[in-house]
């Protein structure tokens, strides 16, 4: 492990951080991308879970103090020094896409859509965010890449509209807004955990997060009806410790070891475990083309794992 390497001074990340990835393989950062989409796709039935007892401003100040409280605990425990100064202008832009915006702006939207029409951001997500990856990098992934990109989005893209009706609901605006500022978060997080332990980047965006968020949910509880129930406590729970710490330790330490684009396409499986989720855990109903959508999701992952991630402007591989 690079852990204690990454945080320590700056004449000590370049040399050791490259060669710790490249031993693991490929294969360890697509599992540990993976179990990230499975922690996020457990995430808007949470949420759904949540609004039963919280306001949508309240769930999401609250998740972000229990999370803080978590990433600090496991910051203050592992003794880890205070990033780079030159580090926190990427963790200000994590903190506001993946903390802060995204959870906010899906809370607001899950008041009128369905957790399974809201999965429709979920399925834009991944080609957004190799979007954001090949503008902040300059990689350049193959031609083959980007076909089974698009073919994945929209496989998914016309699943999810199928499932709502063709009716797009009020909050979609909020969901397209949610897609911009988690892609960019995902972008930023991806890079810096190539520099330092993914944990570390979620841990020290969540602490950044955590004054903003104490005086948050201080204000919105008081405004905010809170009427609690064992679902209401439980999504609360699962947002704030498995999608907003645990689900993003590993989705950036497996973004650090596979590169942005290609562990951004593992998420084109995430809207149909949403819907698999939304079916036991809210009783909606999923349709007989889900089958079908999803091997064809899982056929456009394969192609683009194949295809690889790419090359930076400078030729060599992409790190971040």
């Amino acid at each position: 492990m690079r852990a204690h390497n990454s945080a320590i001074g700056r004449t000590t990340i370049a040399v050791p951080a490259a060669p710790p990835v490249a031993r693991r393989g490929p294969g360890s950062g697509v599992l540990l991308a993976g179990l990230g989409v499975l922690a996020f796709s457990l995430t808007f039935p949470s949420t759904v879970w949540g609004l039963e007892s919280f306001g949508p401003w309240s769930l999401v100040a609250l998740r972000s103090v229990l999370a803080a409280l978590i990433a600090g605990c496991a910051l203050l425990a592992g003794r880890v020094p205070l990033p780079a100064r030159r580090h926190w202008a990427g963790l200000a832009v994590v903190a506001g896409g993946v903390v802060v915006g995204f959870p906010l702006l899906t809370s607001l939207a899950l008041q009128t859509s369905t957790s399974s029409h809201a999965a429709v951001v979920v399925g834009l997500l991944p080609l957004t965010t190799a979007l954001f990856s090949a503008m902040r990098t300059g990689s350049r992934p193959p031609r083959a890449f980007w076909i089974a990109a698009l073919a994945g989005a929209a496989v998914v893209i016309a699943f999810t509209v199928q499932q709502s009706g063709g009716v797009l609901s009020s909050g979609d605006l909020y969901l397209f807004g949610a897609l911009l500022v988690c892609a960019a978060g995902y972008t930023e997080g991806g890079r810096l955990a190539g520099v330092m332990p993914g944990w570390q980047v979620i841990g020290w965006a969540l602490v950044l997060c955590l004054p903003l968020a104490v005086a948050g949910a201080a204000v919105a509880v008081s405004f905010e009806p809170v009427r609690l129930t064992a679902h209401g406590v439980i999504g609360l729970v699962w947002v704030a410790a498995g999608s907003t710490f645990l689900g993003l330790y590993v989705w950036y330490r497996g973004m650090a070891e596979i590169g942005v684009p290609r562990a951004s396409q593992l998420q084109l499986a995430q809207p149909l475990l949403t819907l698999v989720w939304s079916f036991l855990a809210l009783g909606e109903e999923i349709s007989a083309a889900a089958p079908a959508a999803a091997v064809a999701v899982l056929v456009c992952i394969a192609v683009t794992q194949r295809a690889g991630s790419g090359r930076t402007k400078d030729g060599g591989g992409i790190r971040s």
